[in-house]
């Protein structure tokens, strides 16, 4: 059985930017480029939806509005859980 590919994201966005250009059909570049011509169409879509995000804000996500206090709370319970984890692994490695 064939292991499935990952392509990195430059690779998707230049095949995409080719098949929004429309100088070559999609079965051309499928051809040249060795993906699935329904590949290619996702990574079209996406790049269009996506495509009004990179004008937000510089082109970032805004940051998750978390309060001061849930913070600690978070610290707080990471700290017991590594000295409850702590606690469990010494008498086995003792």
């Amino acid at each position: 059985m064939k292991k499935r590919r990952n392509h990195d994201a430059d690779f998707k966005a230049r095949v995409a930017l080719e098949a929004l250009k429309g100088e070559r059909t999609v079965s051309e570049l499928a051809a040249e480029y060795g993906v699935h011509p329904t590949m290619i169409h996702q990574w079209k879509k996406l790049l269009l939806d996506g495509a009004a995000d990179i004008f937000e804000r510089g082109g970032k996500k805004p940051a998750p509005d978390v309060d001061e206090e849930t913070v600690r709370s978070l610290h707080a319970k990471i700290g017991e859980l590594a000295v409850e984890r702590r606690g469990i692994r010494t008498p086995l490695l003792g």
